[in-house]
C-alpha cells in the first residue's frame, strides 16, 4: 500500500508463501518471483502449513531456490521489480549481510523509479541501537526510510518491526497511497487496515528517540 501501482515483486525468503499470499490479493500485481535458500522451506510448508503455503500456487509466481543476495545482486534486472520484500531470519550469520548497505543498494538498483523495499527490523524491544544503525545504513542509499512494527504474537517479544524504503524522495511511507474499501478490508485482511497502516509508524517514547535520531 505503500506503492502506487505494484506490479512485479520479489520476495526474499518467505519460503513458507505467506508474504506471496497476501502480495498475490493485489490485482495491480501480474509478476510476484521468490527467492529463498533453503529448498526444505516450501517443500515442507506446502505439506504442514497449506493455508500459508497456498501462495507458492499461484499463477503469477515463480519460485527460485538460492541464495537471496546473489539473486538481488547478479540475476534481478536494474529497475525491474516494484517491489523487493525481505522475509529473513534474524541478523545472525550469512543472514546479517541482508541488513547491510551493500544489500540496499542491490535493492535500490533493481528497483523502478518510485520503487519500495521493506524488509524484516527487529523488535524495538530486543534491539534498539542495531535498528537505528541499519536505518542510518539505509539512508545511506534510499532518500526516505521508515520504521514500523507489528503485534506477532509468535515472536518472544510479541513484535516484530520492519523497514520500509523507497525511492521517491516525495513520498510519505507512513500513509497508504492505495486503499481499499472497508468491505474488501474485511475481505481480504484479518490484521491490515488503513488505519494500522499508519499506526504501525507510531512508537513509543523510547524507541521513537533513537529510531528517529537515526
Amino acid at each position: 500500500m505503500s506503492h502506487p501501482n505494484p506490479r512485479n515483486i520479489l520476495v526474499i525468503g518467505g519460503g513458507d508463501g505467506g508474504v506471496l499470499r497476501e502480495v498475490v490479493k493485489h490485482d495491480c500485481v501480474e509478476k510476484a518471483d521468490l527467492c529463498d535458500i533453503d529448498e526444505a522451506v516450501p517443500r515442507l510448508s506446502k505439506k504442514y502449513l497449506p493455508h500459508m503455503a497456498q501462495g507458492l500456487e499461484n499463477r503469477k509466481v515463480t519460485v527460485v531456490i538460492g541464495d537471496g543476495l546473489e539473486f538481488v545482486k547478479k540475476e534481478a534486472s536494474k529497475n525491474h521489480y516494484d517491489l523487493i520484500i525481505t522475509d529473513s531470519s534474524d541478523p545472525e550469520g550469512p543472514a546479517r549481510k541482508l541488513f547491510e548497505k551493500e544489500y540496499f543498494e542491490d535493492c535500490y538498483n533493481a528497483l523502478r523509479e518510485g520503487g519500495v523495499i521493506t524488509t524484516q527490523g527487529e523488535s524495538f524491544w530486543e534491539n534498539l541501537n542495531f535498528i537505528a544503525g541499519v536505518k542510518r545504513a539505509c539512508k545511506e542509499v534510499f532518500p526516505i526510510v521508515e520504521w514500523a512494527w507489528s503485534s506477532t504474537p509468535t515472536y518472544p517479544s510479541g513484535t516484530i518491526g520492519y523497514f520500509v524504503a523507497t525511492k521517491d524522495p516525495l513520498r510519505d511511507v507512513r500513509r497508504p497511497v492505495r486503499s481499499f474499501s472497508r468491505e474488501e478490508e474485511r475481505k481480504y485482511f484479518k490484521y491490515y487496515n488503513q488505519d494500522i497502516h499508519s499506526a504501525s509508524f507510531v512508537l513509543p517514547t523510547e524507541a521513537r528517540e533513537v529510531i528517529e535520531a537515526a
